[in-house]
């Protein structure tokens, strides 16, 4: 399959291989990818596709905000990832959930 904007990879190859990135934008060859952690949503790393395995194709609140032009924010790739992570076959956190709360 092809890798399109919005689609949640993981990384193939390089200091990030195994990690799991979001195409904030998709190329021929190349694709934008963010995890609002340690690559930003402001300065997406550039990689190419080959090096990327795609895991699931574009769904969500996230996604649709993506596709439609509309601006992400680290926090909210940050969470959409993690709820993806965490077993849910939805790209969206929960509601009334909180990244600093502790157990």
């Amino acid at each position: 399959m092809k890798i399109g904007t919005a689609d949640i990879v993981i990384s193939r190859n390089g200091r990030d291989e195994g990690k799991r990135f979001l195409v904030v934008r998709a190329e021929e060859e190349y694709s934008l990818i963010a995890d609002g952690k340690n690559r930003r949503v402001e300065k997406p790393k550039r990689k190419k596709n080959k090096h990327l395995k795609l895991e699931e194709k574009a769904f969500g609140p996230i996604a649709e905000k993506i596709l439609s032009g509309g601006t992400v924010t680290n926090n909210e790739l940050k969470r959409a990832l993690a709820a993806y992570a965490a077993g849910g076959k939805s790209a969206a956190p929960a509601a009334g959930t909180d990244e600093e709360g502790g157990v």
